[in-house]
Formats: structure tokens, sequence, C-alpha cells
């Protein structure tokens, strides 16, 4: 079996401790205490994971349902005019405010970023509304255009995670093995951000 390679997610981590991954792609195997991923580039992953670990899913929201206040994670690309557009809007739970809030850049390629942090505003602009926010250290200023998808998080149990579903897996790599410590997965045909 080919090892995927997957980008560090949080390059923070010291050498010799785990190193965290985010690996997407289709489910092609699942039992109590493991899966196995195929990425769209045909190679597969296998991945320990407990049953223990927690899952979730996603639901399609609207831009109606981005309040000021509201936590949220913003995907987006850089434009050539050097405007961020939004790919996504994630609205974070309350219970889960804070959560990797700060900008850098996003695993969609080296025009892309990722900005968690509090609605301060949204207003309207030509090509979609503006989202104004702010994070410890800094603001941002996305516009979300109408085909820019917008979730947010839903309760999912292991019997969601099933053969031919789309998965994303948070994982920490130990040696050549990966031990999943969190698992969004296809639900109600709402798939998860890749």
């Amino acid at each position: 079996m080919k090892t995927l390679a997957v980008a560090a997610a949080f390059a923070a981590a010291a050498p010799a401790l785990a190193q965290s991954a985010r690996i997407g792609g289709d489910v092609i195997a699942a039992t109590p205490t493991s899966l196995t991923i195929r990425h769209a580039s045909g190679e597969t992953v296998a991945i320990d994971a407990p049953a223990s670990v927690p899952v979730q899913a996603f639901k399609n929201m609207t831009l109606a349902d981005v309040k000021p206040g509201s936590f949220v994670g913003v995907g987006a690309k850089i434009g050539p005019d050097g405007v961020q557009r939004a790919v996504q809007v994630v609205i974070f739970p309350e219970s889960a405010r804070g959560t990797g809030e700060g900008h850098r850049g996003w695993n969609m390629g080296p025009d892309s970023t990722m900005t968690n942090a509090n609605v301060d505003a949204v207003v309207g602009a030509r090509d979609g509304r503006n989202l104004k926010l702010s994070y410890k250290g800094g603001t941002q200023e996305i516009v979300v255009p109408p085909e820019a998808r917008i979730l947010t998080f839903v309760p999912a149990t292991r019997a969601d995670v099933k053969v031919g579903r789309k998965a994303v897996v948070n994982a920490d790599q130990k040696g050549d093995r990966y031990v999943a410590t969190r698992i969004t997965v296809e639900k109600g045909g709402v798939v998860p951000p890749m």
C-alpha cells in the first residue's frame, strides 16, 4: 500500500514529537479500530482509529447565518487584485470559539489563506459580502462570493463512517503510522471540506 504524502497541519511540533496531518479522501475500508482513505491522487493511507476518536460532520448554511459575533474559519484564495475571496466559511459552535485563532497560509496552495476569527461585521460588496474579521494580533476583510460554501458542524457517530463516503481525518503521525485524533465524515450528502 502506498503511503500518502500529507502536509503537516501544525509545523510547530518538535521533531521528536508526533506530527499532525490532515488526510482527506474516500473511505475504502472501515473497521471499529481503523480506516483506509484513498486520496484523489489514487494513493491510500491506513489510519489507526480507536473507537474513542470523536466524529463530526457538516451541514450547509447560508451567509445569512453568519452574524456579527460569530467565530468562523474562512478559507480563501487571493486573487490577482490582492483581494481574498472565500472558498468556504465554517461557523464554529460557541464551545469551539478560539480554535486555531489567527491568519495563516492554507493547504490550498501558496495563494490561499485560512483565517479563524471573530466576525465584527458583515457588509455589502460588489461581488458578494465582506466579512470584517478580528483575531488576536490582527484583522482581515474577506469577500464571500455567492459560490462559497457556508457550513457548520453537526454531530456524527462512528456508524456514519462508511465505505464509499468521503472523510477528512486529523491524525498524529507516529513513525510510519497515523493515529486518528478526529474524523469528519460526509453525512446527509454534505461532503466535508477537503
